[in-house]
């Protein structure tokens, strides 16, 4: 049966590799930001639409533009995001309400303003394990999944949407030199933390490279969004329930755990 779909973030990534997965047989809204984008996800067969997740108004057109297009959802999966990184003490304020604002607050806004289409479907939420809360340096990344997971795990129990949220490991996708290239100032100005920085980026280069093979999440969504009553939450690759693991542990031994994770990864750093 041909089902109607809505991916935000669907230009490179997770995002992209969903609207393979699902365009040939299915209506597929296709979220974009960069302009040169529309012609070649209309390509694909998709319906491009425009969406910046930092520009309420765009939120709001995007939801507007695709009401007017089909009056159901079988699914939404909001994929969109940024990684804000950096040291607490030194991350301006309002770099971290822009973590948020794209991470968390546009896609509570956008589900919200496509509920009536939702009427019998899911919304398929792209966490990540950084919402188990253990990572230094990016940790109003970890808090905007985190918050995510919670907002939208509330709106289930209260409303009965069908919720799930997917917690992927570290994915080889463009996020990490997007991320990399976002926090080239926050990184230049973190004085005292050189060795750490420049750890965090040849890691990020690393995950770009190395991470699991994007199409472990693909395939696992496939099948979340053919089940009638799938989990709340789910985790992708070997680090991502490792991670959950160790979230389950007190605080004080987390800390422990990765302050001497840290101090030996950073140790051959020159």
């Amino acid at each position: 049966m041909k089902k109607t779909y809505v991916i935000t973030g669907s230009t490179s990534g997770i995002g992209h590799a969903l609207l393979k997965a699902f365009v040939n047989d299915n209506t597929v809204f296709a979220g974009y930001r960069n302009e040169k984008y529309a012609s070649v996800l209309e390509k694909t067969g998709a319906i491009p639409f425009y969406i910046d997740m930092e520009r309420k108004d765009t939120v709001a057109q995007a939801a507007a533009f695709i009401k007017s297009k089909t009056d159901k959802i079988d699914t939404l999966i909001n994929v969109a995001g940024c990684v804000v990184a950096g040291v607490m003490e030194k991350i301006p304020v309002d770099s971290v309400r822009k973590q948020f604002e794209v991470n968390t607050f546009s896609h509570l806004d956008f589900t919200q303003r496509l509920l009536t289409l939702l009427n019998d479907g899911k919304v398929i939420n792209i966490s990540s394990m950084s919402s188990f809360g253990i990572f230094p340096f990016v940790a109003p990344y970890c808090a905007s999944k985190r918050a995510l997971d919670i907002l939208f795990n509330a709106m289930s129990v209260e409303s009965g949407l069908k919720v799930v949220s997917v917690k992927p490991g570290v994915i080889a996708t463009p996020l990490w030199d997007k991320s990399v290239e976002l926090n080239k100032d926050a990184i230049k100005n973190c004085s005292g933390y050189d060795k750490e920085m420049k750890y965090m980026v040849a890691n990020a280069r690393k995950n770009g490279k190395e991470g699991l093979n994007v199409n472990k999440v693909v395939d696992l969504i496939v099948k979340i969004d053919s089940m009638q009553n799938p989990k709340p939450s789910y985790t992708v690759g070997y680090d991502a329930k490792v991670a959950e693991i160790v979230s389950k542990l007190p605080q004080s031994l987390i800390n422990t755990l990765i302050k001497q994770g840290i101090k030996t990864k950073i140790s051959s750093v020159k």
